[in-house]
């Protein structure tokens, strides 16, 4: 059993390692060895924290698989939803190359398994491998420039535009079911209203709003999208 469960370790670590979107398919077939053989693998139930707001980083995280919502408590306790991660994106990384505690919590929306390495062994990689150097600066780069973008939209954007960009972000995301309408995740009101700088009942109203005017169809906490160009159209206009 648990060579087993070690084996199963190991492959799930390969997989991250050298899947083609992975930021370490760069490294010499040496220095993925070494990365697989000095990652730990770790499980987390839906609704499991990754890590809390305040605690210093362990390592770099690799979402391996699953989804993560990334997010900061704010006054009288209501979250606001930062990020969103999928495989096989990082999480916690700005607070661990920054040398410093977290600054948001992560938690699993659905079951997710990660992949961490040491903070020692990325820096001595990082010092040895220009292009996994490069490759990591990119991808910080293309999260640096998305949060500009969300920070725009939550503070300069109407209630319908904001929470038309939150549907389009989580279509960008996730993508869709087979059906190729229904959006390939399944959020409480409550996180697509955190998610969109707004109250949980604002959230309810306007969903309610855009399937009254066939933009979207709700069934639960499954939301298909019926009017791609309209409900750009909203977002765009804010």
């Amino acid at each position: 059993m648990i060579e087993n469960e070690r084996k199963s370790r190991e492959t799930i670590c390969g997989e991250v390692i050298n899947n083609p979107n992975s930021v370490f398919n760069v490294l010499a077939p040496s220095e993925k060895e070494e990365l697989k053989s000095n990652m730990t693998c770790s499980f987390f139930k839906k609704g499991e924290y990754i890590y809390k707001e305040g605690e210093r980083p362990i390592g770099l995280i690799c979402l391996s698989e699953g989804k993560v919502k990334i997010f900061k408590e704010g006054v009288g306790g209501r979250e606001q939803i930062v990020r969103m991660a999928k495989p096989i994106g990082f999480i916690g990384y700005r607070a661990l190359f920054a040398e410093e505690n977290n600054i948001a919590s992560a938690v699993a929306i659905e079951d997710s398994i990660t992949c961490t390495v040491s903070y020692d062994l990325i820096l001595k990689l990082l010092r040895s491998n220009a292009e996994l150097a490069l490759s990591i600066i990119r991808s910080l780069s293309t999260e640096l420039g998305f949060s500009n973008n969300r920070t725009i939209t939550l503070t300069q954007k109407h209630i319908r535009g904001r929470l038309a960009e939150s549907l389009l972000f989580l279509r960008d995301t996730y993508g869709f079911e087979e059906d190729e309408a229904t959006i390939k995740v399944y959020l409480s009101r409550e996180d697509i209203a955190n998610l969109s700088n707004m109250t949980t009942s604002n959230a309810i109203r306007t969903l309610s709003t855009f399937a009254s005017e066939g933009v979207i169809a709700i069934d639960g906490r499954k939301i298909k999208i019926l009017d791609k160009v309209r409900l750009d159209r909203i977002s765009k206009l804010g």
